[in-house]
């Protein structure tokens, strides 16, 4: 069975000497993240992570969630590593202090996520999505739902989900028919089927919150007619506390691909009881701010699963022995040599260093801006943090999940035969990490996302939110005399990034088939883009500690040599893209759908 290490040593480069939390923290005044707290914090969540939930990703995968009559019953060893995460306090970090919680930054959430979701991704998916559904009814409820919901969804007591597609709609969320009744005491009766309801029934807490879109009898058609309501598994009594049962039960469980221990449920509302969180026919717009928390929480395990794998696979090809390196033996005295020494397993095995050490860099930036948006007292601050996180949430879904697919992948091929098999683990982060390129809105609605609403729509000033930093960032170091090439590379694709939004916005005007032709690549640009931009800053912190004289001496001229492959090997890529989307709409819209 394969272990899983948290990676501290990255973890801490990239919080401390690349985006410098420590002053974040300070100048937010969040005086309970002290250098202590938090070196505690990743050394006790880095241990259970690797000894409470490693050890269950394989059991869970085999043995998977049952139901009778509506109960789901999670694998062996779960629901009592849930109670130790409660126990523990980790269910509880970031949360708001008047609703239970400790009120640390949602940064160091991020830092935590990464290694419980890269130890046992299944078994994170459950609290993950009780944090999404606190921040909304934080941000969009009352208080008194506040009051109600928030005191025991944030010590993890009670868990959440969110109930938004339906058999008939995926994405296309206006072809809702769950309906929702007015009542006279100002509650709301719901029916309907939901289906692809993460975490929707199991045993893990005594309750569940459930999130649910449905419309009014009397609501506009499409999207303009969602409302949002909370519909409890459990009706609270008077004192708030687990009441009588509601109209809500999971019907089934999927049989999937991957994830297995992740209950994934179809949920019937029979005449439920439901209460309407912030205004009618205005519930997409709250919607939103859950699925964003679990769109950037689906980018992170692009990068979960190809840490997970890059672990294994690293391991394997040091003690793997076969054939010969071509320059001859390089440990003469076994009978092969160990497959690290291939060009092509390095090829994989960096390709799966680079993503991974890129995307944790982008998402642990990501996490910074959520700490600028919700602690900043500038307000021009926050408003730039929030742009950029508008901007930057569907790259890291998309391109995270895109390049975390292709690290599990090379993972199975440094394995060869014994990748393809179950007990190595490998073959189980592939699965496991095919569903982020679909769930949370595919990545094709990413891109659609991206370059549609977050660039065009706002005619470029959200692009302009980040690009802005990469360009004062390129000014800056122009005269670095070892990374100078590399910065005029950073800012010559930044430049490009620009010109080429143009072009789209202008063929878009004749044609609005160009937008959705030339979106997926457009995201990937922006993502090949983006790693360098962050790689090329990790280089130039790597250079300065060696410069310095540091003790670590192989761990920086590794960030060095991974920073120049990224740039000679993945980052060409970018320009493919640019080929293919500036190519237009015509190669992709010509055929007649019986041509095909």
């Amino acid at each position: 069975m394969p272990d899983y290490k948290a990676p501290l040593r990255d973890m801490r480069f990239v919080m401390e000497e690349l985006h410098n939390f420590g002053a974040g923290y300070e100048r937010f005044e969040l005086t309970e993240a002290t250098p202590d707290l938090i070196s505690a914090v990743m050394e006790e969540s880095a241990k259970f992570a690797g000894e409470v939930l490693a050890p269950l990703n394989r059991t869970g995968d085999e043995e998977g969630c049952h139901i009778d009559d509506g109960v789901v019953t999670t694998p062996a060893g779960f629901k009592e590593a849930y109670q130790q995460f409660v126990d523990n306090g980790w269910a509880s970090m970031t949360g708001p202090e008047e609703f239970g919680g400790q009120g640390l930054p949602a940064s160091l959430g991020f830092v935590v996520a990464e290694m419980i979701g890269s130890a046992n991704y299944a078994w994170s998916m459950y609290p993950g999505l009780s944090q999404g559904c606190a921040a909304a009814i934080r941000a969009h409820g009352s208080q008194e739902q506040k009051e109600l919901y928030l005191n025991k969804l944030v010590p993890g007591q009670w868990t959440g989900s969110m109930c938004l597609t339906e058999p008939q709609c995926g994405t296309d969320l206006g072809l809702t028919k769950t309906r929702a009744v007015p009542q006279a005491d100002g509650s709301y009766q719901i029916t309907g089927t939901k289906i692809f309801i993460s975490c929707g029934e199991h045993d893990f807490a005594e309750n569940i919150v459930h999130l649910v879109l449905a419309k009014l009898p009397d609501a506009p058609e499409g999207t303009k007619g969602i409302s949002l309501f909370i519909v409890p598994k459990f009706l609270p009594d008077a004192n708030g506390e687990k009441g009588e049962r509601n109209g809500v039960k999971c019907g089934s469980i999927e049989h999937k691909m991957g994830i297995k221990a992740s209950a994934t449920c179809v949920m019937n509302f029979d005449d439920a009881k439901g209460f309407l969180i912030g205004e009618v026919n205005k519930g997409l717009n709250c919607m939103f701010t859950m699925m964003n928390h679990a769109r950037l929480g689906t980018g992170m395990q692009g990068l979960c699963h190809g840490e997970a794998s890059y672990q294994s696979a690293l391991a394997y090809a040091k003690d793997r022995l076969q054939m010969r390196a071509l320059s001859g033996p390089a440990e003469p005295n076994k009978p092969a040599d160990p497959i690290i020494v291939h060009p092509d397993v390095r090829r994989m095995l960096l390709t799966m260093k680079a993503f991974n050490e890129g995307n944790r860099a982008l998402a642990y930036y990501t996490a910074q801006l959520l700490d600028k948006a919700h602690y900043s007292k500038d307000a021009a601050e926050r408003e730039n943090a929030e742009e950029q996180l508008a901007f930057l949430t569907p790259i890291c879904k998309a391109f995270m999940t895109e390049t975390g697919l292709e690290a599990t992948n090379h993972g199975v091929q440094i394995f060869g035969g014994h990748g393809y098999v179950r007990e190595w683990g490998q073959e189980q982060q592939l699965r496991d990490c095919r569903i982020g390129l679909i769930y949370e809105g595919t990545n094709g609605i990413q891109a659609l996302d991206l370059l549609g609403r977050k660039v065009l729509m706002t005619q470029g000033k959200m692009l302009r939110a980040f690009t802005k930093e990469v360009h004062l960032f390129c000014k800056e170091n122009e005269g670095n005399a070892q990374f100078g090439d590399y910065i005029k590379k950073v800012s010559a694709l930044n430049a490009q990034w620009g010109e080429m939004t143009q072009k789209i916005a202008m063929k878009a005007m004749q044609d609005r088939e160009e937008i959705g032709s030339a979106a997926m690549d457009y995201l990937m640009f922006s993502g090949y883009v983006t790693l360098a931009f962050f790689w090329v800053k990790m280089a130039i912190a790597a250079q300065s500690k060696l410069d310095a004289g540091t003790s670590e001496v192989d761990y920086y001229k590794a960030k060095l040599a991974t920073q120049e492959f990224y740039f000679k090997r993945l980052l060409p890529r970018a320009q493919a893209h640019v080929e293919a989307l500036e190519s237009g709409a015509e190669s992709l819209m010509q055929m007649t759908a019986e041509q095909f």
